[in-house]
């Protein structure tokens, strides 16, 4: 975990400033002086260095001249992790910040609060902050042993029931980005879940239980009756329908929640202020 995240620093971020937020699924990069955004399908984390290259050309924005490069990435957790990708970054701005896509959620969207934030896209996580400043992570683990609830359980949980031709799964499961193919099948799901189609609503609220467990596995303990802040990123979530069903869940495990909207997103440049000031 990223000490940094405990607590702001008052001073501000330097000028300008590029943050990254590298999913599963898509990546958004912003700039912040002047204002600039790409937002296109991810090249994970072994082609990031040349996108990010070809957009430094495009945007003509010279290493020296950055403040500082944030990336918020999916798979990034351990420090060794973060060390490694910035090592590959280094030659495009003079100091580069990685944390992982969940952190980087929970500071955009609640800042040093204490609360739970819970990611879900193609992949999903739970990230608790208890008062001491003190997180507790919930699933990350990917999708073959994790990412309960996730676009890619709801799409895969479809493709088992649905009457899907056997060549047609073939061709999904086999493809190279086969856990973005079964995911983008969730919009369709939930789709005709609010039409009523049993099967779908069967699927989509196997995934609002599997959502509720992670914010109740990473929420922090001795609220004193209070009711949690639990905000939300990742793109199932902007599903409104979908979240309702997952409070109300959470709230079947007797834990007291209050819904809070992100005050921003992983790749608002001012989020990062804290993580990405100069020493």
């Amino acid at each position: 975990m990223n000490r940094a995240l405990a607590g702001r620093p008052r001073d501000r971020a330097p000028d300008p400033v590029v943050v990254v937020d590298l999913g599963g699924t898509r990546v958004r990069v912003v700039a912040s002086t002047p204002p600039r955004a790409y937002r296109g399908p991810t090249p994970g984390v072994a082609g990031l260095p040349a996108l990010l290259a070809r957009l430094w050309r495009r945007w003509k924005i010279r290493p020296a001249n950055l403040g500082a490069l944030g990336v918020a990435s999916r798979g990034i957790w351990t420090a060794g992790e973060r060390a490694a990708l910035a090592r590959r970054l280094r030659r495009l701005a003079p100091r580069v910040v990685v944390i992982s896509d969940v952190e980087a959620a929970y500071l955009a969207a609640l800042g040093d609060a204490p609360g739970v934030l819970l990611l879900a896209g193609t992949g999903s996580i739970a990230l608790g902050r208890d008062r001491r400043g003190r997180f507790t992570r919930a699933g990350g683990l990917g999708p073959l042993i994790g990412d309960d609830g996730s676009a890619f359980a709801i799409g895969r949980a479809w493709l088992r029931v649905a009457a899907v031709p056997p060549a047609r799964l073939r061709r999904i499961v086999t493809a190279p980005d086969a856990v973005a193919r079964v995911a983008d099948h969730a919009r369709a799901v939930l789709r005709r879940a609010r039409r009523g189609d049993r099967a779908a609503r069967a699927v989509v609220r196997e995934a609002q239980a599997a959502l509720a467990d992670l914010v109740a596995r990473a929420a922090p303990r001795g609220g004193r009756g209070r009711a949690l802040p639990v905000s939300w990123a990742g793109g199932l979530l902007d599903d409104a329908w979908l979240r309702a069903g997952v409070w109300r869940q959470v709230r079947r495990r007797g834990l007291a929640v209050r819904p809070t909207p992100p005050a921003a997103t992983a790749a608002t440049p001012a989020a990062w202020a804290a993580l990405l000031r100069t020493r």
